[in-house]
């Protein structure tokens, strides 16, 4: 049996179950590298120059450490995922800066995902990547479907459960883990927003474990993927219009919508030099500003950042908070 490694970085919390269906409705093994560890994070950046962005230098680390692991590792260049709208440029040159810093990785699986070309051209991709593994066309068009059906259930589950990709990730393997969060904090102290990108939130080496430390410190977790697309879509058209950069709803979406409702608090987590991320991030602050309503943090992360410093802001913050709702309840009594 074909294995399929893919990296456990970037987009993995959006498209994984996507991913791991049409694979294996074509008959391969898919394999996830482990979660980040220093060491990863320490090989991947070895490969890059410094200016390199957190993500990918993560993402490489993953790449490295599936070497040996799998006979393939599926590396998309995701252009755009909707029209007129536009995707940072480290993913569009994925594939090949794999190959080229890492010569020893297994080959490369590549689709270019562009839907400014048309669906002609969407549908081709999806048939030259399913050529690796079959050569009877309507499999291929039967595993897509089935992905997609995969991508849809997973996105409604997060949303009308209100639970994070890991823990719907948990769920569709059988653990029972994501139930135990979920019904986790009944008597919360706070409700907090965290608005960002996926392999930010959600890898626990990067952020320091941030979502962790704020349900151990007994407050409720709100995250992007437990709004609607109807819900991030009406945010994004109330605050800019229309969405510019792809991924767009994750931070101005889910900033416009929590700054206005369901949040007593708002962290936005953005990478080190970043250039997207500082701008939708920037535009999400101003509108804290404006509204005075919903206090809002702004995190960046990058490769030395101390976790001592991450406890520190996130104790203050939380302390403000807190300090905050117990004036207003003085206020009402």
């Amino acid at each position: 049996m074909i294995r399929i490694g893919i990296p456990r970085a970037l987009l993995y919390y959006q498209y994984y179950p996507m991913w791991k269906t049409f694979f294996e409705e074509l008959g391969a093994e898919v394999v996830v590298s482990p979660p980040t560890t220093q060491v990863m994070l320490a090989s991947g950046s070895s490969r890059v120059v410094a200016d390199t962005c957190l993500p990918v230098k993560v993402f490489l680390g993953h790449i490295l450490a599936l070497v040996g692991k799998c006979d393939y590792i599926f590396v998309p260049a995701i252009r755009s995922v909707e029209s007129k709208v536009y995707n940072c440029s480290k993913f569009l040159g994925l594939p090949d800066l794999t190959r080229a810093v890492i010569p020893e990785s297994p080959p490369i699986l590549d689709i270019d995902i562009d839907i400014n070309k048309g669906k002609r051209n969407l549908y081709q991709a999806i048939y030259q990547l399913g050529r690796h593994l079959t050569w009877y066309p309507l499999r291929v068009r039967r595993a897509s479907q089935a992905a997609w059906q995969a991508h849809l259930n997973y996105h409604q589950l997060m949303s009308s459960r209100n639970l994070t990709p890991p823990q719907v990730i948990e769920r569709i393997s059988g653990t029972a883990e994501a139930e135990a969060n979920s019904s986790y904090l009944i008597s919360a102290q706070a409700t907090i927003a965290v608005i960002g990108h996926p392999y930010l939130l959600y890898d626990e080496h990067v952020n320091h474990r941030l979502i962790h430390r704020l349900e151990q410190a007994h407050n409720r977790v709100l995250t992007p993927e437990m709004l609607s697309t109807e819900e991030l879509q009406s945010a994004i058209a109330r605050l800019v219009g229309r969405a510019y950069w792809t991924y767009e709803e994750e931070v101005v979406g889910a900033g416009a919508h929590y700054l206005q409702s369901g949040a007593d608090g708002v962290i936005g987590i953005i990478a080190f030099g970043c250039g997207p991320d500082s701008v939708m991030m920037d535009v999400v602050r101003q509108q804290a500003s404006r509204l005075k309503a919903t206090p809002f943090m702004s995190l960046t992360l990058e490769e030395h950042t101390a976790e001592a410093g991450i406890v520190t802001r996130l104790e203050a913050f939380l302390d403000m908070i807190h300090r905050r709702k117990r004036s207003q309840v003085k206020t009402c009594v």
